[in-house]
C-alpha cells in the first residue's frame, strides 16, 4: 500500500485535499481512496474493486477511447468560466444547489458556464440531492432556461420516491447517482421509473463487473462517473465505460485536472473531450512528489484495518 494526499485546485464536497492509497497486484496498480467520513462498510466495496483492478485483467473494451464532461464545481462564475474554458470538452458537468449558496449563485455559474461553452455545448446540472420536490421542480425551470438548456439533472432530490415525482413533473431528463450506489436496493430507480439515465461509480460500486452486471439489470443508458481520483483510479472507470455495449453520453471522468499533481507518467487529462483506453504507468518520482505524511499513512492503515474486521463481522466504530 502507498498513501497519496493531493491538493484540488477549488474546493470540491467541502475539502481541499484528496487522499487515497495505491494497492499492486499481479495485474498492476490499483486505486483505494473512500472519502475520510466514510465508514468501514461504506468503504469495503472501494477496496473490492481496488483488489479486483490489481489482481484481475479489465473486461474486453469495445472503446479506445471514452468521451467525458469538465466538471465545475459549486465556485464563482470567474472560476467556472475558467474550468470550462481550460477544460478540453465539449460537455459540462455542473454542481448546484450548495449548502450556504442560492439560485442566483447557480443561476449565475451557469450562464458564465454556457458562455464559456458556447451554444453547442451541453450542460447537465447536479444537486446530489439538495432540493425537495418541490424546490427541485422550480429550481430545474429556472437553470434550464439559464443554460440555454439541460442534458440531463443529475439527483435534484435524495430519496428514490421523490426522484421519481420530481422526473414526473419536468421535462428534463433526469440522472440517479446516490440512489444508486447508497441505495440498499439500486433497482428501485428501475421499478419505481424514477431515472432516466443511471450513474454509476466504478469504486463505490465494488469494481467493473459489479457495475457491468448492474448496468445490463437496471435497462437505463449508463453514465461512468469518478469519485475525484488519480489517473490509477479514472483509468479504472474509463475500463468500465469501453466495456459498456452502449454509451451515449459523455462521462464524468475528466476529474484529475480538479487534481494539482498525479501519479503518473502521463496524467488523464482530456484532449478533445476524450480520454484514451488503459493502464497508465505510475512513476516513482511521481508518487514520492505526492507521498502522505506519517499520520496519514498510519491513518489509511488503521482504515485497511477497520474494513478487513467488517469483512470478518467485527464492527468497529468509523475512523475519524
Amino acid at each position: 500500500m502507498k498513501v497519496w494526499s493531493i491538493p484540488l485546485r477549488t474546493r470540491f464536497r467541502g475539502i481541499t485535499h484528496r487522499e487515497g492509497v495505491l494497492i499492486r497486484g499481479d495485474a498492476g496498480w490499483a486505486e483505494w481512496s473512500p472519502f475520510l467520513e466514510y465508514g468501514p462498510e461504506v468503504a469495503e466495496p472501494w477496496l473490492r474493486c481496488a483488489e479486483e483492478s490489481a489482481n484481475e485483467a479489465m473486461p474486453e473494451p469495445l472503446r479506445d477511447q471514452v468521451p467525458v464532461n469538465v466538471t465545475v464545481p459549486a465556485t464563482t462564475p470567474e472560476r467556472a468560466h475558467e474550468i470550462v474554458t481550460h477544460g478540453g470538452c465539449r460537455t459540462a458537468k455542473v454542481k448546484v444547489a450548495e449548502t450556504g449558496q442560492t439560485i442566483d449563485d447557480d443561476i449565475a455559474r451557469l450562464e458564465a458556464v454556457r458562455d464559456a461553452i458556447g451554444p453547442g455545448g451541453l450542460i447537465r446540472i447536479d444537486a446530489n440531492g439538495g432540493w425537495s420536490v418541490e424546490e427541485a421542480v422550480a429550481a430545474i425551470r429556472v437553470l434550464e432556461r439559464a443554460a440555454g438548456g439541460l442534458e440531463y439533472v443529475e439527483q435534484p432530490t435524495a430519496s428514490v420516491e421523490d426522484l421519481a415525482l420530481v422526473r414526473r413533473a419536468v421535462d428534463v431528463p433526469i440522472a440517479a447517482d446516490e440512489s444508486i450506489r447508497r441505495a440498499a436496493d439500486p433497482y428501485r430507480v428501475r421499478d419505481l421509473e424514477a431515472a432516466d439515465i443511471a450513474v454509476l461509480k466504478v469504486q463505490p460500486l465494488g469494481g467493473v463487473r459489479a457495475c457491468l452486471r448492474i448496468a445490463e439489470d437496471i435497462g437505463l443508458p449508463v453514465v461512468v462517473s469518478s469519485a475525484i481520483e488519480t489517473s490509477v483510479g479514472i483509468a479504472t472507470g474509463l475500463a468500465l465505460a469501453a466495456a459498456l455495449p452502449e454509451l451515449p453520453h459523455a462521462c464524468g471522468l475528466a476529474t484529475v485536472q480538479m487534481l494539482t499533481d498525479d501519479v503518473v507518467a502521463q496524467p488523464l487529462l482530456p484532449v478533445d473531450g476524450m480520454l484514451p483506453v488503459g493502464r497508465p504507468v505510475v512513476l516513482a518520482e511521481a508518487f514520492d512528489r505526492v507521498q502522505a505524511t506519517p499520520d496519514r499513512i498510519a491513518h489509511w492503515l488503521a482504515r485497511r484495518a477497520d474494513v478487513d474486521a467488517w469483512r470478518h463481522g467485527v464492527r468497529q466504530d468509523p475512523r475519524p
